[in-house]
């Protein structure tokens, strides 16, 4: 890859990459793969069997799954050699995640301890902190926690009333305050936690012991799914810390928590992956084996087009995952080069990419969402039955938009992140937004196509899709200015059209890649075609909206205008599309794409 081939987060909307600039699953090293097969294993050997045992709220059998996967070096993935890991690469870490993803709580529990309960101390603590606490949290002789959420402070984490003051002899801070929904907080033996210093303004936060008095655990929450994980409320009553275990600086602590939240958003992205090729795997063995009027149903159009959705859906995020990991890698290793700390410069790199964090997060759980639910519609009466997988993973799906920050905080932060990344100078929206808002009449007069082949047609409407969207901006910013941040339905509109072109266009390269590495991409032409005609339609309704929105606004025609232009796509035989995807899948009888 070429040194600045490497776009900047939300660089996407005015510069496009290239296909032998992205990474894709089809590039897995035979290490990558073997990892990732450990990783499958252990969930049929281990989790699996034991899986309504943890439901039952059993802590300790959840403790020993997780000791298990450490044995097997499943905890040290994104832990470097000289902490006991193994120093994965970010695609790795990804891939394990990805991987790690299809076991339902488990996968929870598993996760916030080897992202938000581990890396907070890898990435921020100081060399002392790091050797105590790390090779133990690496080995599975730790399980970790993060503290964040309390009562009266969710999403406005910063507005938290635990706090810490000083004692007397300068030796401890004195913690007093609840968290609550702490994933592991049951067993866990090591919390992060967030609490405000004297009369600061801003979060502080801090590595405490569980067995440190005045820690209190409560029981476990009874939850609609995950329920195996260990979900409960944390009090501190004049808890003793030492002021060594302060975790970076004095009032740093609001932005470790908001990069560990751009960490967990990103690793969800990839975790949910996981759970939705096991739903898929569920659907498509069942329809296979289930027969009404005397047929398998997998042999019906309904059907065939409830597995392609599934299928087509996937398929987009995990382009996406991908191509931001790789981005996530390459400017990983540029901060190491220029940073003395490697492990901050490790967090410095996720957090760049933000906006993309956000945006997969949103699209990764909405898309579990969408294959869990036609999961269990095409088991029918089976699928609400708890004997089958599927009622559990539709249950379990849920939580992924609201944990890591909710789907309307999170579409909240794509729009508003990019713009303000575009005004610190990272690329230049506005002034092309402008631009392009002044060439309108030549948007409405231009439609030169020739010369188009297959990929060059799609990068044309990827291109217009863009277009639309930096219109879209140009208007809100001008009209609304500095109130647009109150506007959310507006924001959400760019965000909804964010998130369809950056899927899109990731898919898009991907298959474009793999004309290269592929005789046949007939298949993956249907996955792109039908996406792209989808898209379309969804990015038109979103730039309607916004538009209309918009009150007194003279061309405003002349705005609909040039939506509709630059959303229109070639007609598509979806129907013919969805059932070449659907027989592929129904003749693997799993997940090969």
């Amino acid at each position: 890859m070429e040194k600045n081939s490497t776009l900047k987060s939300g660089e996407f909307l005015v510069k496009d990459a290239k296909p032998e600039d992205i990474f894709i699953p089809e590039e897995f090293t035979e290490e990558q793969i073997m990892i990732a097969q450990t990783c499958k294993d252990f969930l049929e050997a281990e989790v699996y069997p034991n899986l309504q045992e943890v439901e039952k709220g059993n802590r300790e059998m959840m403790k020993v799954l997780l000791k298990k996967s450490a044995d097997l070096g499943l905890m040290g993935i994104s832990v470097p050699e000289e902490y006991g890991g193994f120093g994965q690469s970010f695609v790795t870490q990804m891939l394990a995640a990805e991987t790690t993803g299809a076991g339902y709580s488990f996968s929870v529990a598993y996760m916030a301890h080897c992202g938000i309960g581990t890396l907070p101390v890898l990435y921020y603590g100081n060399d002392e902190q790091r050797q105590r606490y790390v090779p133990r949290l690496a080995a599975g002789e730790l399980i970790g926690a993060y503290c964040l959420t309390e009562p009266g402070a969710g999403s406005d984490a910063n507005s938290g009333k635990t706090g810490a003051r000083l004692s007397e002899d300068g030796k401890f801070y004195i913690i007093n305050g609840q968290k609550m929904w702490i994933t592991n907080a049951g067993f866990a033996d090591t919390l992060i936690v967030f609490a405000k210093i004297d009369s600061d303004r801003v979060l502080s936060a801090f590595i405490i012991e569980t067995a440190t008095p005045g820690v209190l655990v409560g029981p476990d929450e009874h939850k609609m799914g995950i329920k195996g994980s260990s979900t409960a409320q944390i009090y501190f009553n004049d808890v003793k810390v030492p002021v060594e275990n302060l975790l970076g600086k004095r009032g740093e602590g609001f932005r470790i928590a908001l990069n560990i939240l751009h960490m967990g958003r990103i690793k969800l992205g990839a975790n949910v992956i996981g759970a939705a090729k096991k739903a898929i795997n569920d659907s498509v063995k069942y329809a296979n084996e289930r027969k009404q009027f005397n047929v398998l149903i997998s042999s019906f159009g309904a059907i065939k087009h409830k597995l392609a959705q599934q299928v087509i859906r996937l398929f987009a995020v995990e382009s996406a995952v991908y191509r931001v990991s790789k981005d996530i890698e390459e400017m990983e290793i540029v901060l190491k080069a220029g940073m003395e700390d490697r492990n901050r410069a490790a967090i410095e790199a996720i957090s760049h990419y933000a906006v993309e964090a956000a945006l997969l997060k949103v699209t990764g759980s909405e898309m579990l969402d969408f294959v869990a639910d036609e999961a269990v519609q095409i088991h029918g009466g089976m699928g609400y039955s708890s004997e089958m997988d599927v009622e559990r993973g539709y249950r379990d799906s849920r939580i992924n938009r609201i944990f890591e920050g909710t789907n309307e905080i999170n579409r909240l932060l794509v729009a508003d992140t990019a713009m303000k990344r575009a005004m610190k100078g990272d690329f230049d929206l506005f002034g092309k937004a402008e631009a392009l808002y002044k060439e309108l009449n030549d948007i409405l007069r231009d439609d030169d196509k020739a010369g188009e082949d297959y990929f060059g047609e799609k990068k044309r409407y990827l291109s217009n899709f863009k277009k639309v969207i930096l219109l879209c901006i140009h208007l809100a910013v001008k009209h609304f200015q500095r109130s647009l941040i109150n506007e959310q339905e507006v924001l959400n509109n760019i965000a909804d059209m964010m998130i369809e072109t950056y899927l899109s266009e990731s898919l898009s390269l991907r298959t474009a890649k793999l004309a290269g590495l592929k005789d046949n991409i007939s298949v993956y032409k249907d996955i792109l075609d039908v996406n792209l005609f989808d898209a379309a339609d969804s990015i038109r309704k979103s730039a309607k909206d916004l538009i209309c929105s918009i009150p007194d606004l003279g061309n405003g025609e002349d705005m609909l205008c040039s939506v509709e232009k630059l959303t229109r796509v070639r007609g598509v035989n979806v129907k013919d599309a969805r059932r070449r995807i659907a027989d592929k899948l129904i003749d693997d009888n799993t997940y090969k794409f």
